[in-house]
């Protein structure tokens, strides 16, 4: 049987390797790069090679002086504290071989897959800026896929190696290609940044335990525009339910070993 010739299908780990007498489904593993984590609980060992970095909602309507939050009386002021620490840390990540998944709030401009119900949750009078509706500083519609308003933020920079998925919901699992896009790829650790910490960050790290995954979040590398108790709560909630907490200068530190 000829093997000279064989092509990939898919992304590895998850390949096949074809031709026209054979398939190879074996799929390839990885080759392991394995560190040591210092967390709040533990010291954990993990895989470089079967991780990705989930970077949430870092976005001009959640952290800009003129996006959404801000338009509606919030202080995004604590929003904007996760960016320092993430332009130190992705450049690690990426030199790494870490892929950095920007997870955006990106919705259909006629908003046809979002609820009712969520609609009310950001816009309860339904006379007030909601989802979609221009803001006043510039127009942008309200968290639209491909407006400033849902833009990423323009301290952080994105590479072309970087992956992008859009969300709908607070929980970035819901409704959307990540967990496919995850699992093509081989990853089972996670690591977890942006806003709001309590929110969507929360809601899309608890799914990915429920999901499997093994979590960690970053914690100066995540913030929220909430009074600090819910950020204290969900320090507490990840550490003793869904994982682990570490910060950026450990994650640096293990990568430094790798």
């Amino acid at each position: 049987m000829d093997i000279s010739n064989l092509r990939p299908l898919g992304n590895p780990p998850n390949a096949w390797w074809v031709n026209d007498q054979l398939a190879d489904i074996s799929r390839q593993e990885l080759q392991p790069r394995l560190v040591n984590l210092t967390t709040d609980t533990k010291q954990v060992r993990f895989d470089l090679s079967k991780t990705a970095c989930l970077v949430v909602d870092m976005q001009n309507d959640f952290c800009h002086p003129d996006g959404w939050l801000a338009s509606i009386g919030v202080d995004v002021t604590p929003a904007r504290q996760a960016i320092g620490p993430l332009q130190t840390l992705l450049p690690q990540l990426r030199s790494a071989r870490i892929p950095v998944v920007w997870l955006n709030w990106g919705n259909r401009a006629d908003l046809l897959n979002i609820s009712a119900g969520l609609r009310h949750v950001y816009n309860p009078t339904g006379t007030g800026i909601g989802l979609g509706d221009p803001l006043p500083a510039n127009g942008a519609p309200v968290l639209t896929k491909g407006s400033w308003a849902a833009a990423v933020v323009d301290e952080l920079k994105a590479e072309p190696q970087d992956i992008w998925v859009d969300k709908y919901r607070m929980s970035g699992f819901w409704d959307t290609p990540l967990d496919s896009i995850l699992r093509n790829l081989g990853k089972t650790t996670l690591l977890f940044a942006g806003v709001n910490m309590d929110q969507c960050v929360m809601a899309t790290l608890q799914d990915a335990n429920f999901l499997g995954y093994d979590c960690i979040l970053l914690r100066d590398c995540s913030a929220t525009t909430s009074p600090d108790y819910c950020a204290q709560a969900t320090v507490y909630n990840v550490n003793q339910c869904f994982g682990f907490v570490a910060d950026s200068t450990a994650i640096a530190a293990a990568l430094e070993v790798g």
